[in-house]
């Protein structure tokens, strides 16, 4: 199983939805990297990203986007492969 980073906050309704579909998945674990504590992080998110919301969501090096994004990708059937590095 790949690697998932998220970018997210502590109050962040689509991150817990994300973080929700995920583990539903079977991922186990999640590196987040809370904006909220580190204004630098946010700063490094939106340098790689080019986007300034919550979640940011990576699979290994792939970066799927936000929420909506994830379930999109859910949705054409991609993210169980992303997942198992196909």
């Amino acid at each position: 199983m790949q690697n998932v980073k998220m970018y997210t906050t502590g109050v962040c309704p689509y991150c817990i939805q994300a973080k929700r579909l995920l583990k539903s998945k079977g991922v186990e674990q999640i590196e987040e990297i809370r904006i909220d504590v580190n204004p630098q992080e946010r700063a490094t998110m939106m340098e790689i990203t080019g986007r300034r919301t919550v979640p940011q969501i990576f699979v290994g090096s792939t970066h799927v986007g936000g929420f909506d994004d994830l379930a999109a990708l859910d949705g054409r059937g991609g993210l169980v492969p992303l997942l198992a590095g196909a």
